[in-house]
């Protein structure tokens, strides 16, 4: 794979500038390397954290076209095929017809909601972390359809289920993947 991590970083900034939007970047990009580790992909790493990375490259900019303005964006950079369809797949029935087909892309549709979750649901423990957060307190979070109401429960469930793994299985692995980054992310973010 020809594209490096500063060229990647320098599109997604080019078009993004709010702390938040890149933060869940960040998260995604660091969750996807874990999981490309947990999945047997390890050879596939960068790869995988890159398409995180670069997975909401045109939303801040273009939300009405999010994942249809994608690969206008990301040919900016010659970006391969493999990683224009895996940005563009996990706008899934939501806002392109681009189906999740790897392993990693059903994984990206999968996480990206959920972290979103379990960012919030860890900004309200007293650690403000992930590093001590059950399952258990998750799904009463994700329970409560109030909370983080922007965290769509059907994409999670939908994810969960194009994976073959349980709700529960889901959300440990991706507070696993969330542990994994938090550190990196956060200095990342300091950074921006």
């Amino acid at each position: 794979m020809d594209i490096t991590r500063d060229q990647a970083l320098g599109l997604l900034k080019k078009y993004n500038s709010e702390p938040f939007h890149l933060q869940h970047s960040y998260t995604v990009e660091g969750c996807m390397r874990w999981f490309a580790q947990d999945q047997g992909f390890g050879d596939e790493a960068d790869f995988w954290a890159l398409c995180g990375l670069l997975h909401d490259v045109d939303f801040e900019q273009f939300p009405e076209q999010h994942c249809q303005k994608a690969p206008e964006l990301l040919a900016e950079i010659d970006a391969p095929a493999e990683l224009v369809h895996a940005v563009c797949s996990h706008g899934w029935g939501i806002c392109c017809d681009v189906e999740p087909v790897h392993q990693m892309e059903k994984i990206l549709f999968a996480c990206d909601e959920l972290t979103g979750l379990i960012g919030a649901a860890a900004r309200m423990r007293p650690s403000k972390s992930c590093k001590d957060m059950e399952v258990s307190s998750l799904k009463k979070k994700f329970k409560d359809k109030k909370f983080a109401a922007g965290c769509s429960r059907d994409v999670i469930l939908q994810g969960a289920e194009m994976l073959g793994w349980s709700l529960e299985e889901l959300m440990e692995k991706t507070i696993l993947a969330m542990r994994s980054c938090e550190d990196e992310v956060a200095a990342l973010a300091e950074q921006a």
